[in-house]
């Protein structure tokens, strides 16, 4: 098993359709298997959004909905999904980001596993996300710490690097992966690897920025300079200050594009380190029995709404993911089925005849590997808590509810078959109420806190 992640990445890519970005890597993997079209996270934010994969759980189930939390602290037994396939035989490699930065979990390894660094999971409560802080404060992961430099003199940049990048930490973490598959080729394996790319800041060779013109590059249709809510929606929906990128300030259509053309040259990037890693699987002849799957934690704005990042955002654009799943001697296909990351556990476990896990949440998605067009009534669930409020989404394949507060705090209806890109609410319509009614019956299938 080859389980690759890539962080902050949203279905920008060549095999989505995208005529501007430069995948090649990831389009071949995708022209050797399914493409997952309508594919969720399930809290646009790293660490929640991967710890509920991992561990099979819901958010709310979790406990994680930080980017400082640890799900051991709340659920010391679980056993998670790499952690399983190590407890079945295989050997469990890790290289990258998987858990979280700081948040590994030593104990789901076989080998790369590391330390939770306790400066981290004893932060205190994210401010933004209990409500306590100032609604404009720019950082999701928590208080401002001693020693820790600014956000936006870390995140808010673009990085130009020497050479291929052989010094940077993704062309590192490929170059362990590869080193992994040689020394594990002749053994069963679940193989962990995790890019940071393209994560603020935007970093890429010089090379694949020469890849893009900026001035080529089309803004979104709902492109604002600041973030704002468009009119109709609610104010909670976008926060009124930007993460990682253009924090505190304006992001004039210029800069916009600039800023813009680094993500694209800093997933060409990614893609190329893919590339190494999947080069080298065939080099040791090991694709013909290795599952691979490629996917992304969470969607990312850049522009639309005015926002960019991911953080807090329940809009379609921050949570739908790119999920490809390529099987030996597979070929290509599309789902256009609305499926969710923390399906993944089960699917992984179906597809490599284990005996399913217990006590994980999600359903396996392997029928439609078989049939990806199959008949398939299953929404995604997506949580976020924001300024004290729950947000609550969930998206069926032509809809797509999101209240805050259960609604006090305001709520939204889209309808993805006339309006994909989110611009009009119709929650505020009267004839909408029963379409509204479903929506809000489908949200009791997202598991309340606490198992």
């Amino acid at each position: 098993m080859l389980f690759i992640i890539s962080d902050d990445l949203r279905p920008t890519l060549g095999c989505y359709g995208n005529p501007i970005v430069k995948t090649p890597n990831i389009d071949a993997l995708a022209a050797r298997g399914t493409r997952f079209d309508r594919a969720y996270a399930q809290f646009p934010l790293c660490n929640p959004s991967r710890s509920s994969l991992l561990s099979g759980r819901y958010p709310t189930r979790s406990g994680v909905m930080d980017n400082n939390s640890y799900f051991r602290k709340q659920h010391p037994d679980v056993v998670t999904l790499p952690q399983y396939f190590k407890n079945q035989g295989y050997a469990s490699l890790r290289t990258g980001k998987i858990f979280h930065g700081g948040i590994d979990d030593m104990v789901s390894w076989t080998e790369g596993g590391e330390p939770v660094d306790q400066n981290i999971v004893n932060r205190p409560p994210s401010p933004v996300a209990t409500g306590q802080g100032a609604r404009e404060t720019d950082d999701p992961e928590g208080a401002p710490q001693a020693n820790r430099p600014a956000r936006a003199s870390t995140s808010d940049r673009i990085v130009v690097l020497d050479g291929d990048g052989e010094s940077f930490g993704d062309y590192k973490i490929a170059t362990r992966a590869i080193e992994y598959l040689e020394r594990y080729r002749e053994k069963p394996f679940f193989l962990a690897v995790g890019f940071n790319k393209p994560h603020s800041p935007p970093t890429a060779p010089k090379k694949f920025f020469d890849l893009y013109d900026a001035s080529k590059i089309p803004l979104p249709p709902d492109f604002n300079t600041r973030p704002q809510a468009p009119q109709g929606f609610p104010d909670i929906s976008i926060p009124h200050r930007n993460a990682d990128l253009f924090i505190g300030r304006e992001s004039s259509p210029e800069e916009a594009r600039e800023m813009i053309r680094a993500y694209y040259a800093s997933t060409s990037f990614m893609d190329a380190q893919v590339g190494r890693v999947i080069e080298a699987l065939d080099r040791f002849h090991l694709r013909d029995n290795t599952i691979i799957v490629f996917w992304g934690d969470h969607g990312y704005h850049l522009g639309e709404k005015g926002k960019w990042s991911k953080a807090y955002s329940l809009w379609d654009v921050g949570l739908r993911v790119p999920l490809i799943i390529a099987m030996p001697n597979g070929k290509p296909q599309t789902s256009e089925r609305t499926v969710q990351l923390l399906d993944l556990y089960p699917t992984l476990a179906d597809l490599t005849g284990l005996p399913a896990p217990p006590q994980i949440e999600g359903r396996s998605i392997a029928p439609l590997l078989s049939k990806p067009n199959a008949s398939w009534n299953f929404p995604s669930f997506a949580v976020v808590m924001f300024q004290g409020k729950l947000g609550r989404s969930v998206t069926t394949e032509r809809w797509h509810y999101v209240e805050w507060d259960e609604g006090r705090a305001g709520a939204m209806l889209t309808d993805h078959r006339s309006d994909p890109l989110e611009l009009k609410n119709l929650a505020g319509e009267s004839r909408f109420a029963d379409q509204i009614k479903k929506m809000k019956e489908l949200l009791k299938g997202l598991p309340a806190g606490g198992g």
